[in-house]
């Protein structure tokens, strides 16, 4: 190695050319940027994704499916999530949300049946499938049914 071979690291230096220092700079007056048109303004050009007027392709592509807005969010909880719990509790959403298996208490809960239970306890939900109600009972516990506005 010699000493004319020495140089910094790529992009270690920045670039020394000034724009728009006076016509003595070799880059005044336009700054290299052309004579008047959108790109030589400021704040000026288009995004990447402008086709030159050209329909855009998010506009060509056929759209397909459909989405329900009045769709119905539920908070799953599973039989399987019960066991936390001790042997004869009553459980409603916002005991829940205070043991972790819910994040917040906003939408319903719907308790479905996957997993096995051997405790009898009480739940207090909005909706729970046949077989999660059948799954309980067999325990010996208990599916209540709420209404939306008692779960809060």
């Amino acid at each position: 190695m010699r000493l004319g071979e020495l140089a910094p690291p790529a992009g270690a230096k920045k670039n020394t050319k000034r724009l728009g220092r006076g016509s003595g700079s070799g880059q005044g007056m336009t700054a290299g940027k052309g004579t008047k048109g959108q790109k030589a303004r400021s704040g000026g050009g288009t995004p990447p994704w402008f086709e030159g007027g050209q329909m855009p392709l998010q506009r060509r592509v056929p759209k397909r499916g459909f989405t329900n807005i009045f769709k119905k969010q539920f908070s799953v909880v599973n039989i399987s999530d019960l066991a936390k719990f001790a042997a004869g509790s009553e459980i409603g959403p916002s005991d829940l949300v205070s043991a972790g298996l819910m994040r917040k208490n906003h939408h319903p809960v719907k308790l479905l049946a996957d997993g096995e239970i051997s405790q009898a306890i009480t739940i207090r939900v909005h909706k729970a499938s046949a077989s999660a109600v059948q799954k309980m009972e067999a325990a010996g516990g208990k599916v209540e049914m709420i209404t939306p506005r008692e779960g809060k």
